[in-house]
């Protein structure tokens, strides 16, 4: 991604260009919604009528999309980070190669947690299509919705840290084989984030039934 150096009062600073499209996405929401408000037409912005006009269906299908999605990425990103680590420091030290896969193994689990988790958000959903548009199958889709997000986002951070903490680990243990257990442990507390995150799943969905 570029950087952008800007000067403000005689110092100076870096922005990236997702720093900038976020800034600029969230100005343009601003100025839109400012000119709703402004021009009395502010009621056309209704969340709530939003929420209730897409199918729960919708909703849960959604979540269990970002469940699995998002566990993927997060896994696919650490093996990325740790796999580039790996072969590079394995060329000057072919001896850590062998037990540093056990980082790659750590990432490959956080996509099998996203898998499992929507096999069991998708176990939940119901057939029925009489209740579609009753209160109790909105409560389900929105909970299964907040429980694949939820699933997601904690095993694509998890995947990340495994990723970061695995790559130190390779690194670390190429140029001295007795820190390898001492990172280790950092590793494995990071691959703790995504239990979190399946077991928040659990109980989100849990309500929804």
């Amino acid at each position: 991604m570029g950087a952008y150096y800007t000067r403000d009062n005689g110092g100076g600073g870096y922005y990236s260009s997702s720093s900038l499209l976020f800034y600029g996405a969230f100005s343009g929401l601003g100025l839109v919604g400012l000119y709703m408000l402004l021009t009395g037409s502010g009621e056309q912005f209704a969340v709530g009528e939003f929420l209730l006009s897409v199918s729960p269906y919708m909703w849960s299908l959604l979540g269990i999309s970002l469940c699995v999605g998002l566990s993927v990425g997060g896994a696919a990103w650490g093996i990325f980070i740790t796999g580039a680590s790996l072969v590079g420091a394995g060329v000057h030290a072919p001896r850590i190669v062998t037990k540093n896969l056990i980082s790659i193994i750590f990432c490959e689990v956080v996509a099998i947690y996203g898998l499992i988790m929507a096999i069991v958000f998708t176990a939940k959903l119901s057939d029925d299509t009489q209740t579609i548009s009753s209160s109790e199958a909105y409560y389900k889709g929105f909970a299964l919705f907040w429980a694949g997000l939820t699933t997601g986002l904690c095993n694509l951070v998890c995947g990340i840290t495994v990723g970061v903490s695995g790559s130190s680990a390779a690194l670390a243990d190429a140029q001295d084989g007795q820190l390898f257990v001492k990172v280790l442990v950092i590793e494995i507390f990071g691959s703790i984030i995504g239990l979190f995150g399946l077991i928040v799943g659990l109980l989100v969905s849990g309500k929804g039934v």
